[in-house]
């Protein structure tokens, strides 16, 4: 049965190599479509539409813009494998040390928020399932279609509102109390460095900062968990193998949440890695409303400047992170469902 589950890694792990591959390739293709002329690619790599021409033939030279497309797509999917993802037009410093910290910062919101719609979602499709047809079912119907079908910015902002400046509870923005000195690096996440140093000021101000972001990606997101796990434990509750455990004397409470709820968790696992890349690109608004300056933060930024590099880049990440979440859901469904093993 081991082996069987490694070949099945393996397998997932293969699928999504090549999909990584494809990621790479369309990305490459984009920039030589927006930009098909050497000199028009250099002005992009330089940041600069008015680079000066000494300029634009050094950095021809440099990435190889005269060679055949074969040739420049071959260098660069060396480069990307390798780590060396160019160096920022405005920043002067290499993409990957600017966009992994950013990164990091954006995960501090989006892990939890995941995780919080989730726990949500699967709370609240279990208690509507259970109570199918009840004013608990459509109460809880009518508030995640109300969730779900809100703009993002405006439940963002509505949270900034009331718990931030009417309230006062929590903070309105920043990753951290700015008057703080920063931990030692150990890592790329601020929360972490923190808790490693055991610099408790730094970190439970770093916590308060991420709960509204937070939050609000959860609120987003849980009605689409809670649709799915309503409509799979109704299924599941009407199946044999649970009409067939009541009928051995379990309580209605047992099946619900042990037998027909344990069955309903592979979709949302589904949608937990689809919405894990999803969330890493909707931060945009959400940072850019709590000035949480993480990923989408950043990318915003550059899309202001014409950092045309850096938001390229950034789709290859969020390519990543939506490759990485779907082969990790692909080894839970081993877990979940040991049938899915042998497919």
């Amino acid at each position: 049965m081991l082996t069987e589950y490694v070949k099945f890694a393996i397998k997932r792990a293969i699928n999504g190599l090549i999909t990584l591959l494809l990621l790479i390739f369309f990305v490459f293709v984009l920039i030589h479509a927006a930009a098909p002329n050497p000199a028009q690619l250099a002005r992009i790599y330089a940041g600069n539409p008015h680079a000066p021409p000494t300029e634009i033939q050094a950095i021809i030279k440099e990435y190889g813009l005269n060679e055949p497309l074969y040739v420049q797509f071959l260098h660069y999917l060396r480069d990307i494998l390798s780590g060396n993802w160019g160096i920022d037009p405005i920043y002067k410093a290499p993409e990957l040390s600017i966009l992994l910290p950013k990164l990091a910062i954006s995960l501090q919101i989006v892990i939890p928020g995941d995780i919080l719609a989730a726990i949500l979602g699967l709370l609240s499709g279990a208690v509507a399932a259970s109570s199918r047809g009840t004013w608990k079912d459509r109460s809880i119907k009518g508030l995640y279609i109300a969730t779900w079908a809100s703009p993002p910015f405006f439940i963002a902002i509505l949270l900034q509102l009331i718990i931030a400046y009417y309230l006062n509870l929590l903070p309105a923005g920043e990753p951290v109390n700015q008057l703080l000195t920063c931990p030692p690096h150990y890592t790329d996440f601020p929360i972490l460095n923190a808790l490693i140093s055991g610099d408790w000021k730094f970190f439970i101000s770093a916590v308060r900062h991420a709960i509204l972001p937070s939050l609000s990606i959860a609120i987003i997101t849980f009605g689409l968990f809670t649709r799915v796990t309503r409509a799979t434990m109704i299924d599941s509750m009407e199946s044999d193998y649970t009409k067939l455990a009541l009928a051995k004397g379990l309580t209605r409470r047992y099946v619900v949440y042990r037998v027909a709820l344990r069955n309903s968790l592979i979709p949302v696992v589904t949608l937990i890695a689809l919405f894990f890349g999803y969330s890493v690109a909707g931060a945009v608004v959400i940072e850019d409303i709590f000035s949480y300056q993480g990923i989408g933060y950043f990318i915003t930024q550059a899309i202001e400047n014409l950092d045309y590099i850096a938001v390229l880049d950034f789709t290859i990440i969020v390519g990543i992170a939506v490759i990485i979440a779907n082969f990790v859901a692909d080894l839970l469904y081993g877990i979940l469902d040991p049938r899915v093993k042998v497919q």
